[in-house]
This record gives C-alpha cells, structure tokens and sequence, in this order.
C-alpha cells in the first residue's frame, strides 16, 4: 500500500473517532439525561471504546504510520488524542512504547510485570502506576472542575468521563497487554513464538475491532510495528498457513 493511500485512510479514520469521542463526549458530560437508562449505558459502552481508539490513534503516531509523509504533523495528532483521552503527555507515552518494543516481556519491558506475570489485577496496577501520575491527575481534577464551572453535573462527568476513562484503560491493558504477554501456569515464556514474547488472539474481525481496535493481533504488530491498526487483519491474514 502506497504511503499516500495509508495516509488518507488513517488520517479519516482518526478524524471519524477523535471527531465521534468528542461529541459524545460532550453530549453526556453536559446534556446528556441520567433517567434514560438504556440511552446512558449504551454511551458509556460506546465511550469507552471510543477511548480506547484515541489511544490506538496515539499509538499508531508512536510509530510514524499515522501519517507517513508528515511524521510531527501525525505527533500532533497523536498528542491531541492522548491529552483529551486522559491528560497523557504523547512525549513521555512515546520513549516508553519503544522501550516495550526493545525489549518486550523483560524487567526493562515498562509495559510488563516481570514479578506478576500471570496475575492480571497487580500487573494492572503497576500498569497505572507507570502511566498516570500526578500530572495526570491534577490535569484531570482541572477538567472536572472546568466543566462544573461550565455547567456540568458531578454524575454525568463521573459517568461519561471517569467512567469510560477507567474500563477503558483495562480494556487497554487486558487485550493489549496482558493477554498478548501473560504468562500462565500451562503456557511458559519459552512457548512465545520467538523473542518478542507475544502472541495474537484468535478473534475474528469484528470481536477483534470491539475488544482493542485489532491490538489484539499483537504479535503481527510486533514483527511489523509501522503497520497501522487498520492494517492489522489484513497482515495476519497473509501470514495465516
């Protein structure tokens, strides 16, 4: 695929979630109506995943195929996701992503746990430990505070922004983390297919969009990381015998 065509098709992409996240975003910390039940669960199952896609649109930044041809216009973007994501510095998130690329599944892995690798709840924690400090939460108290003094109600920031932020952000870690490069007490480190220490769901194409925007195909993303997340099925697929 030419870089041109990859970067219209991951530049629309990227408008249509960022674009979709922000409105809806919108809609529920500031309109939206907590007696319609239905309604309010069905944006905060849309919202998390929307967030997981603006980290995804980070990511792809991360590794220069958001756009091709313009990699700091791409950084901006990418940095624009991750800010209104969760206050992340797209600066500080980068080096860290490259080192788990350097050196996946080991002590100097920043996205693993060496000493918990089959425990998914105290690797999460040291996942957030890693990631969100206090510039991202004084960055995020502001916010809350901004959009009180807006008009918001506490509930309706609590739902549709912390809310979302939080399953989202194990979604995040569970597909695209802990899954690809846990270790359990049947499968050891050593039945990794090499030494990138991960390996891929068995999801099919839409199960794997739903769960981590095709994240989940991690091991193809490891052998190829400047391939896009859109990408992804289309990779493993000519890689499947």
């Amino acid at each position: 695929m030419s870089a041109g065509r990859q970067t219209w098709i991951g530049l629309f992409l990227s408008v249509v979630i960022l674009g979709a996240w922000i409105g809806l975003h919108i809609y529920g910390v500031f309109f939206a109506d907590l007696s319609r039940l239905l309604l309010s669960l069905g944006l905060i199952l849309l919202l998390t995943w929307l967030s997981v896609g603006m980290y995804i649109v980070a990511h792809d930044a991360m590794h220069g195929s958001l756009w091709p041809g313009n990699r700091q216009a791409g950084d901006r973007i990418g940095a624009l996701a991750v800010a209104l994501y969760a206050g992340f510095s797209f600066r500080e998130l980068r080096p860290k992503h490259h080192a788990h690329h350097r050196n996946p599944g080991s002590a100097d892995d920043p996205d693993f746990a060496p000493d918990t690798p089959s425990r998914p709840l105290a690797w999460y924690g040291r996942f957030l430990k890693t990631y969100f400090g206090k510039r991202e939460l004084i960055i995020m108290a502001t916010r809350v505070g901004v959009y009180m003094l807006l008009g918001a109600r506490l509930e309706n920031i609590l739902l549709f922004f912390a809310v979302p932020g939080i399953l989202s952000s194990f979604q995040l870690f569970y597909f695209g983390t802990y899954l690809p490069h846990r270790h359990t007490y049947t499968l050891a480190k050593s039945h990794f297919p090499d030494h990138h220490n991960s390996r891929s769901n068995q999801f099919g194409y839409l199960l794997s969009l739903l769960t981590c925007f095709h994240f989940g195909y991690h091991h193809e993303h490891h052998l190829q990381p400047g391939v896009p997340w859109w990408r992804l099925p289309s990779i493993r697929k000519a890689a499947s015998p």
